[in-house]
């Protein structure tokens, strides 16, 4: 495959976990519910041309899959934002654009590069970054890499940590967090990637990651929202991200408990690599 075909294909793989290809299907669905939270009736217009006829929540939906943020609006003759990621939810990834390109720039140069060893994500959610790091390697004829796929399959976990304790993203409260590996497996499956270069470390971090038969990491992508999870996924790999390797940190701006384990960890260690800044709330590190 020509360089340009590679880049094509990974484009639109980027625009399908991100839900780009069919945005109207999804701006229809904010609709009906903006309508029945407003208590007005729904118009079958609408529905049939909504780019034309509501070009705002097109704008706004363009707009948070951009920044990878949350789909949040006012209602009106409504107290409350409207807030329907438990139910409406249908990117392959939550990460957006802006971190999906970067996550792209890394991998570029880790193979342009000649960086040894594999990938990981610690926190996956439907698996979409994985997917796209597969793909990656896919497209480029790579297949000494393995892409680890690290997750509890359970949601995130009760606060057990004094610097968690505000901040419940368990299946109890977040139900849309928890999604089980037969689900992430069936994603990859859909983009027929699912192979022997992808294998699964399903359980809590703590007591999976220290003996995960993992040599050497080129890129280390942490997103576990919390303390915890964050600082037990950088304690037991951070060792392994061989020089020149990438740290990625995918809640650095949203939750302080994340912002709080990577400063404490990088205090610990006495890591000085400046971070880079990917988006409102994302951030990397190479390390030296």
């Amino acid at each position: 495959m020509s360089l340009a075909l590679t880049e094509r294909y990974l484009d639109v793989l980027k625009k399908s976990l991100l839900n780009e290809l069919y945005p109207e299907l999804e701006g229809i669905l904010h609709y009906i519910f903006l309508c029945q939270q407003a208590g007005k009736p729904m118009e079958g217009a609408v529905i049939r041309d909504i780019a034309r006829l509501r070009p705002d929540i097109m704008a706004h939906l363009q707009a948070v899959r951009h920044e990878g943020n949350l789909v949040l609006w006012p209602v009106e003759g409504a107290a409350a934002l409207y807030d329907p990621h438990h139910i409406s939810q249908h990117t392959h990834t939550m990460i957006g654009r802006l971190r999906l390109d970067h996550l792209h720039r890394c991998l570029d140069v880790i193979r342009q590069n000649n960086i040894p060893g594999d990938v990981i994500e610690t926190g996956v959610w439907r698996g979409g970054a994985t997917v796209f790091m597969r793909g990656y390697w896919a497209a480029h004829g790579v297949s000494d890499r393995t892409v680890w796929v690290a997750d509890s399959f359970a949601g995130v976990p009760e606060p057990s940590v004094a610097e968690d304790i505000d901040y419940d993203l368990s299946a109890a409260k977040e139900p849309a967090l928890a999604i089980d590996q037969a689900r992430v497996e069936a994603l990859f499956a859909r983009y027929d990637l699912l192979d022997d270069q992808v294998k699964f470390l399903p359980g809590w971090f703590r007591e999976t990651l220290p003996a995960a038969p993992i040599d050497r990491l080129a890129l280390i992508r942490l997103d576990g929202d919390l303390y915890e999870s964050t600082f037990d996924a950088l304690d037991a790999l951070y060792d392994r991200l061989v020089s020149g390797g990438f740290l990625v940190v995918d809640d650095y701006g949203a939750l302080p408990p994340c912002r709080r384990a990577i400063e404490d960890f990088r205090a610990q260690r006495g890591i000085t690599a400046p971070m880079e800044s990917i988006d409102w709330t994302g951030v990397a590190w190479r390390k030296p």
